[in-house]
């Protein structure tokens, strides 16, 4: 009868430990099916206000010039607004982002003064700007007091084709790469025109938004 009661108890014991056994990975199975289905119906945001989510291999970006010389400009970068009126950081003149083109980290925020700066010591930080780099400019009031023949062409071989068009009170936004030899998708321009300004004196705020690409797809120039 013992034998018989102890081989009862063992039976019941297997039993028992099977299905929890079975449970435990119907469980585990679950908890994966679950965090599977998760991670596939929540959709990332999009950053910088953009419409869509931008793919792995590039950045999202929104540039908005100043409104007049009353409003600064906001540069906005995978996510992150880096100048902007708000945070106090940004001057009349153009104000620059540096941004580094494989890891995404910002190398260097400026605000360059073209009103009374000194054109050589402008153009000397833009020459020093690494090939390969990604520039973010945004103007800011009047940029071309100090806007020499050479700063323009800096710009130029950053893939600019706008900048020089650019005159007294114009607005301009860009994104280009130091050293490109393709031309940016990335720029707008605002002309000053006394009949169609719509601040006094001043044009309309000018903006760019999209996915800047992380590799180059051209060259680069030495």
């Amino acid at each position: 009868m013992k034998c018989r009661a102890t081989l009862h108890i063992c039976a019941i014991m297997v039993i028992l430990l099977i299905t929890w056994g079975i449970s435990s990975k119907s469980f585990d199975r679950w908890k994966k099916a679950r965090q599977f289905l998760v991670s596939v119906t929540i959709s990332p945001e999009p950053k910088c206000s953009l419409s869509r989510v931008c793919l792995p291999d590039r950045f999202a970006l929104n540039i908005r010039s100043g409104a007049a010389n009353v409003v600064g400009p906001k540069i906005c970068f995978e996510g992150k607004i880096i100048m902007s009126h708000v945070l106090n950081n940004v001057r009349p003149g153009l104000n620059i982002v540096v941004v580094n083109d494989e890891s995404g980290d910002v190398e260097n925020v400026d605000s360059l003064n073209m009103k009374n700066g000194n054109s050589e010591e402008i153009l000397e930080y833009l020459r020093n700007i690494k090939p390969g780099m990604i520039v973010l400019a945004a103007s800011f009031g009047d940029v071309t007091p100090v806007l020499t023949d050479e700063i323009r062409e800096v710009f130029v071989g950053m893939g600019s084709t706008l900048i020089e068009a650019v005159k007294s009170r114009d607005g301009w936004v860009f994104a280009g790469r130091a050293g490109a030899q393709n031309k940016s998708l990335y720029e707008k321009h605002a002309v000053s025109n006394k009949e169609t300004n719509i601040y006094e004196g001043w044009p309309g705020m000018v903006e760019i938004g999209g996915c800047f690409p992380k590799t180059l797809t051209g060259g680069l120039n030495p």
